[in-house]
């Protein structure tokens, strides 16, 4: 069986109201090792579910003034709660990103959407820049029905100045990768208020999607999450 368009626009649909979006899929190979479905056979096919922008904030804070504010971290929570039902409605297994063991959806992603990382590690959207996510997916036990991929342009590769990589006051980010105990320790002190407040100033550096990024106080989450404020 073959899982239709209309069936994939109805989930699409279903998500919509939440401020999710469809981030691409794919059916596994024969020479993939899939993880398991709905029913516990090897899943057929994946839809991968995200944001572009900060599309899903007012649902999830309309959502969190009725819970407990001790609930452990509550975006997570909430976006299963979220696609979890969407996937009892449509018979698939939901999974996310924190799951462990990890499933490998930055794999997954490239390959759904053919983006490439950018200098941060964050794949780069030609849409979106870099500000979107991933926040679960959909495994089928059906094979499901996809346009033709296209090429996508990688913007990275037309950036000559790299901003991103030069607007950290402790290099956090460089040829050498990530640096993650130098940003830790710099967002927890007293000078990374700027970073606290208002995001990763190498990020907000990036000049593609600048209309998706998402608000100060939306970065200020993630950030306070990052360092465990």
């Amino acid at each position: 069986m073959i899982l239709e368009r209309s069936m994939i626009e109805d989930i699409a649909a279903a998500l919509s109201t939440h401020g999710f979006i469809l981030r691409g899929g794919f059916n596994f190979a024969t020479s993939d090792p899939p993880p398991s479905g709905p029913s516990g056979a090897a899943a057929r096919s994946v839809l991968l579910v995200g944001q572009a922008g900060a599309a899903p904030w007012p649902h999830f804070l309309r959502w969190r003034e009725s819970q407990l504010q001790t609930v452990a971290n509550p975006l997570d929570t909430w976006s299963r709660e979220v696609i979890g039902a969407v996937a009892n409605d449509f018979g698939a297994r939901p999974v996310s990103p924190s799951d462990k063991p990890y499933l490998p959806f930055q794999q997954w992603a490239v390959r759904a959407e053919g983006l490439r990382p950018s200098p941060l590690g964050i794949l780069m959207h030609p849409q979106f820049g870099l500000w979107h996510a991933y926040r679960g997916a959909l495994l089928f036990e059906d094979e499901i029905e996809l346009p033709e991929p296209r090429d996508v342009i990688h913007l990275c590769d037309a950036c000559v100045d790299k901003p991103c990589l030069k607007s950290c006051p402790v290099d956090a980010y460089s040829a050498d990768g990530f640096a993650h105990e130098t940003c830790l320790a710099h967002v927890r002190g007293q000078s990374g208020a700027p970073c606290r407040t208002g995001g990763c100033l190498d990020r907000n550096a990036c000049p593609y999607g600048t209309a998706y990024r998402y608000p100060p106080e939306v970065q200020a989450f993630h950030m306070a999450a990052f360092a465990g404020l």
